[in-house]
């Protein structure tokens, strides 16, 4: 008999499980470590029965929270490239990813105990990311918008640097600024 991985989720169940880590994200960065699951479940508009379902523990639900958080943040870069120049594409996935910083920052309690747990949720964080950024880095260099010596690793480092100086909603503006900055230094120049 031949070995299969895990069946798809049935469209209503996929649906359900999206809710739930919406509303988690919302919950744990809002409410704190400590929020109940119940009243996650209740604002997914599901039953704590198919909450644990999906996520037999606290920290399996925040850990996938967070991983489904990283995986929209990376894939965005390449539906940006769909949609935008590359280097407008660039400048519009730092400000996702200033976002995304922000509601780690606010989950950060609920990480640390899935990290006491045993679990790493950052395991593969760092490599996704500076793959997302290498990503919009090329199509830049290919049309001739951004440089080519430019290090994924070195952007991620500025953007992390942002996100710690100006990463709180009501230092938008400012981010906004050291982005630009940022993607000046980014640009290719003649």
């Amino acid at each position: 008999m031949p070995a299969t991985g895990p069946r798809p989720l049935r469209a209503d169940a996929r649906r359900n499980r999206d809710r739930l880590l919406d509303a988690a994200v919302r919950a744990f960065s809002q409410l704190g470590p400590d929020v109940t699951l119940d009243a996650i479940a209740k604002d997914a508009g599901v039953g704590i029965g198919t909450l644990y379902r999906h996520f037999p523990t606290r920290e399996a639900l925040v850990e996938a929270a967070y991983r489904n958080e990283l995986a929209r943040l990376c894939e965005a870069a390449a539906d940006l490239l769909e949609k935008l120049p590359p280097d407008q594409a660039a400048r519009t996935w730092m400000d996702h990813f200033v976002d995304y910083m922000t509601t780690k920052r606010g989950m950060a309690d609920a990480l640390r105990a899935v990290i006491a747990s045993g679990g790493n949720p950052f395991s593969e964080s760092r490599d996704r990311l500076t793959d997302a950024i290498a990503t919009l880095l090329k199509a830049g260099v290919a049309t001739g918008t951004l440089r080519a010596d430019i290090e994924p690793a070195d952007v991620l480092a500025g953007l992390g640097g942002i996100s710690l100086t100006a990463g709180e909603p009501s230092q938008r503006d400012q981010a906004g600024r050291l982005l630009d900055l940022l993607m000046d230094g980014l640009r290719y120049r003649a």
